[in-house]
């Protein structure tokens, strides 16, 4: 199975491969028109990214955006999201078998199946990224974010339950672009269209190729493996669980995320627990360092108050993925009673994955000194852990992010592939994830430069009509809320 698995793949490759050199050898245009072509692309993307992220141009609109968003939705729920965190813990447990309403998969697994997708290489080289640029105090305003992050991710998947649909298949579907029209109306069409579109293209880049670059990369530096098995393994693997659809999406990601999620956390665990007198003055230096800014130190060149909130706020956005508009399309698929229970399990993934493993991320690498190293990213975070558990945090890391990866493409591929069928009706399916399961392959082994930029470009722009959406249906967010509170005070 696995040999006819691969010759598949190797055919359809070979099969796009004369296309490819068309294209190069200037039959189905000229060398200097395709230049031009991509130049112009580039700077199209660079000036999206400029505007909506902050790039050169440093004005990162997305940003305030859905740090706004998530004040304005926090004091509209009177802190509902903070007062009632005990309670969705306690829902999450009876969550983790089926809620009596309708649906597709427990609430339980419509959360395993978000997190698969957000935690992932921005728990690990993301909160790096944020220090190395913004230093310690980066990670405050990681927290900032995430705090009304979590009302941001309630709303969504009370939206995403609230008017959710049954395709022709009898499957259940929701997510911005369904809360947009039938939330908002017709007319909205456009804007649902818009959401849908940007997200089947951001699934390629941030939520696939992108991903399987990371596990090529990270596979070859550590274990010297061809990028070429690692893509073909990543392949078949993501390949034999998509393909039962968001069922076996749902029972894979309850199995491995608690697991992989558990296991990094025990090894940072292990790392602060030795370390525990240094804890105190590393919360001291992260809070002080977001209102002070960071002197120069070792190989970090220092950085100012606006740097740290700057970087550590777009990080801790890209983690959680709080305002995005991706985690509540798989919450739409719960098998659930009421929106709101749904909508407390969700704001859980924002909890986790921010304040809980970001936060001992960022310990160890504060506790460890690395911060100071002048290195970046993952490498950041392997010599923080291997300065402290020497010899195997460099191992830690890898694997950690090897499987991370895995299960952001497996989230990501469901989001994408409601998107498309939103666009395209669900019989895009079944071609959508042998597609899907083709990029993987290519990718492992590609330059990916521009891929990761258009997909930042595409993965912000879905944040824009669901912001809009957010808002303006904020009323029915607040009144679902006061009933559900009348119901169960």
């Amino acid at each position: 199975m696995t040999e006819r698995f691969l010759s598949v793949l190797r055919v359809a490759r070979d099969e796009l491969r004369p296309a490819v050199e068309l294209l190069d050898n200037g039959v189905l245009w000229s060398k200097t028109e395709a230049g031009r072509f991509i130049a112009v692309l580039q700077q199209a993307v660079d000036f999206i990214n400029g505007v909506l992220w902050g790039g050169a141009l440093g004005l990162p609109l997305l940003v305030p955006l859905l740090g706004g968003v998530g004040v304005f939705l926090t004091l509209r729920l009177r802190f509902f999201s903070l007062r009632r965190l005990p309670t969705a813990f306690q829902v999450l447990w009876r969550g983790r078998r089926a809620d009596g309403g309708e649906g597709e998969i427990p609430p339980f697994h419509a959360l395993m199946t978000a997190l698969s997708a957000t935690i992932g290489a921005g728990n690990i080289a993301g909160v790096a990224t944020a220090i190395y640029l913004g230093g310690p105090g980066a990670v405050f305003w990681m927290w900032a974010i995430a705090v009304f992050g979590m009302a941001t991710k309630y709303a969504e998947a009370v939206l995403a339950v609230r008017y959710r649909e049954t395709d022709r298949r009898g499957s259940y579907v929701g997510g911005p672009m369904y809360y947009i029209r039938n939330g908002l109306g017709r007319e909205w069409r456009w804007l649902a269209a818009a959401f849908a579109l940007f997200g089947m293209v951001a699934a390629f880049g941030i939520g696939n190729m992108v991903q399987a670059n990371t596990v090529a990369d990270a596979l070859r530096a550590q274990f010297q493996v061809p990028p070429a098995v690692s893509g073909a393994a990543a392949a078949i693997l993501v390949g034999v669980v998509i393909i039962g659809g968001i069922w076996r999406i749902g029972e894979v990601a309850a199995k491995i995320v608690p697991v992989m999620a558990l296991a990094y956390m025990l090894c940072a665990a292990t790392i602060i627990a030795l370390n525990i007198g240094q804890v105190p003055a590393a919360l001291h230096l992260i809070v002080t360092d977001a209102f002070t800014g960071t002197a120069a130190s070792g190989g970090f060149a220092g950085a100012g108050v606006w740097a740290a909130l700057r970087y550590g706020a777009a990080r801790g956005i890209f983690s959680n993925e709080a305002g995005l508009g991706s985690a509540p399309i798989a919450h739409a698929a719960a098998r659930t009673d009421s929106p709101v229970k749904q909508g407390l399990i969700a704001m859980l993934g924002t909890f986790l994955d921010t304040l809980v493993v970001c936060t001992m991320t960022a310990l160890v690498i504060v506790i460890s000194g690395a911060w100071t190293s002048g290195v970046d990213g993952a490498p950041m975070s392997s010599l923080a852990f291997n300065t402290i558990l020497s010899g195997s945090g460099d191992y830690v890391v890898t694997l950690g992010l090897v499987v991370f990866a895995f299960t952001t493409m497996l989230g990501w591929s469901y989001y994408g592939e409601r998107c498309g069928a939103y666009l395209f009706g669900p019989r895009i399916a079944a071609p959508y994830r042998l597609l899907w399961v083709l990029a993987i392959y290519i990718g492992a082994g590609e330059e990916l430069s521009l891929v990761w930029q258009f997909a930042d470009a595409a993965n912000g722009l879905m944040a824009l009509p669901n912001l809009l959406a957010l808002l303006l249906l904020s009323p029915v967010i607040a009144r679902v809320t006061r009933d559900y509170m009348r119901e169960r005070p």
